[in-house]
This record gives structure tokens, C-alpha cells and sequence, in this order.
């Protein structure tokens, strides 16, 4: 060999490697960048999974007990399993995310069929790509953010008028409450006419009984379904405002009795 074909041979082994170098550095930051990309999914399914715990408590969802853990095997004890509500969408204790019955998920297995048997050999699926994997995960993970803060919206509207604001729904509530007992007003009128309740008595009722029943009617009708499921404390309910209304509304719906009765003799 001279040595011209010596250095020819050289400096194409120099320059392959060189490229190995380079592809085993791009390799090193492709595995980083992936490591990295999986830890970020992580934290964000461990922070989805707690958030989907808080929504379950604060709509009244029993939670499931925890599964115990198995015993690491042989396959399972070389990597830590990761943690949190979120981190192992597979596991059975994870409320959040299904999993297969075991009937389905043997019947998804792929089998593959010896060729003494007489068939032909089931295909390999193809290798997945890290890369393609993560950017589904990613777009699922941004499809459940997505999800999450609609349920959290629905969750801050109470369940009794969830369009309308707290000074409408407590009005409304106030003054629907006010009218039953008006109600109940033209029936005591109608029983003192046939004397079954005197004047005093008739007189109390319309005046503190009756409008003392609609407020506090009221206050416990906006307490049990005008608060939302998410919101910290109790919402206002806004006591002068209904007390104003009921002890407004029963009077006037006796003088528009009275006015009524008036009118059509």
C-alpha cells in the first residue's frame, strides 16, 4: 500500500468517525430532549389527576380505595414507577383513567400463528416513534386541560339559574318565595270569611307569620342550590334585599285581594 491510498484510508476513517461522533451526539440530545418531553407530560398528568380528585370531592364523587401495590418483579423493578394520580394511565387504581377489562384487552393482543400450524404468521406492528408518541400524549393532555376548565366553569355556576347573576337569582328566589306565601295569604282570607280563622289572628299571619316563612324560605333555597360546587365559603344571599321583598310582597298581595274584592262588588 503507498502512501498516498495510507492517507486516502485515513482520512476516510477520520471522517466516518467524525459522523459517528455526530450522530451519537445528536442521538444523546434527541434522548435528552425526549426524557425531558416525558417528565413535562408527567408533572402535567400527575397535576390533571389531582385536579380531577379536587373536582370529584367538590361534586360529591366517592372516590375508589387505592389498589395495593404489587410486588416489583424482575421486568418491573429496573425502572421506578412513576408517581401520582396521573402517572401510570394503565394502573388500575387511577380513577381517572379506565382501564380495559382483561376479556378486551387479551382480545387486543395481537397473536402470532406458528407456521407448522398451517397459518401465516401474524405481521409485527411496526416500531413506534418516541417523538410521535409524546406529540399524541401532548395533544390528549391539552384536549383534557381543555375539558377541565369546562367542568370547572359548570362547576362554579350554581345548580338553581346558572345563567344569572347573585343579585338576580336571590331576587328571583326572594320574590317567588313572597308569592307562595301570598298564596297562602288568599287562602287564610278566604278561611276568615267562612270564620274558621279570626281577625287577629288573620292579621298576624299576613303581617310577621307568613313574610317571616317566605324570607326564611328563601334563605334556604339559595343556600342549598344557589352555591356553586367550586367556590370557597358561601355566596352572598343578600338578607336585607329578601327582607325587604317579603314583607312587601304578602301585604300587597293582601290589598290587591282587598282592591279585587272591592272592585267587583
Amino acid at each position: 500500500m503507498s502512501f498516498e491510498e495510507y492517507a486516502a484510508l485515513a482520512r476516510q476513517l477520520s471522517a466516518q468517525h467524525r459522523a459517528g461522533e455526530q450522530h451519537a451526539a445528536a442521538e444523546s440530545a434527541r434522548r435528552r430532549d425526549l426524557h425531558a418531553a416525558v417528565d413535562y407530560l408527567q408533572q402535567r398528568l400527575t397535576a390533571q389527576g389531582q385536579r380531577l380528585d379536587q373536582l370529584g370531592r367538590a361534586i360529591g364523587v366517592n372516590q375508589p380505595a387505592p389498589a395495593p401495590a404489587p410486588p416489583p418483579t424482575a421486568a418491573g423493578s429496573e425502572g421506578g414507577e412513576p408517581a401520582g394520580a396521573a402517572g401510570a394511565p394503565g394502573r388500575a387504581e387511577v380513577g381517572a383513567y379506565p382501564q380495559l377489562p382483561a376479556g378486551e384487552a387479551r382480545l387486543a393482543l395481537p397473536t402470532a400463528v406458528s407456521p407448522a400450524g398451517g397459518g401465516v404468521p401474524a405481521q409485527r406492528a411496526a416500531a413506534a416513534d418516541p417523538a410521535v408518541e409524546l406529540e399524541l400524549a401532548r395533544r390528549m393532555a391539552d384536549e383534557a386541560d381543555r375539558h377541565g376548565q369546562q367542568a370547572e366553569l359548570l362547576a362554579q355556576r350554581p345548580a338553581l339559574l346558572p345563567t344569572w347573576s347573585p343579585l338576580a337569582r336571590a331576587v328571583a328566589v326572594y320574590a317567588g318565595c313572597g308569592a307562595a306565601a301570598g298564596v297562602l295569604v288568599l287562602m287564610l282570607v278566604l278561611a276568615s270569611g267562612v270564620g274558621l280563622v279570626d281577625g287577629f289572628t288573620l292579621g298576624a299571619w299576613i303581617c310577621a307569620g307568613l313574610p317571616a316563612v317566605a324570607f326564611f324560605g328563601g334563605y334556604l333555597v339559595l343556600g342549598r342550590w344557589g352555591r356553586p360546587a367550586m367556590v370557597a365559603g358561601t355566596p352572598p344571599r343578600y338578607l336585607p334585599l329578601g327582607f325587604l321583598i317579603c314583607f312587601l310582597v304578602v301585604p300587597m298581595a293582601y290589598c290587591a285581594y282587598l282592591l279585587l274584592v272591592r272592585g267587583l262588588r
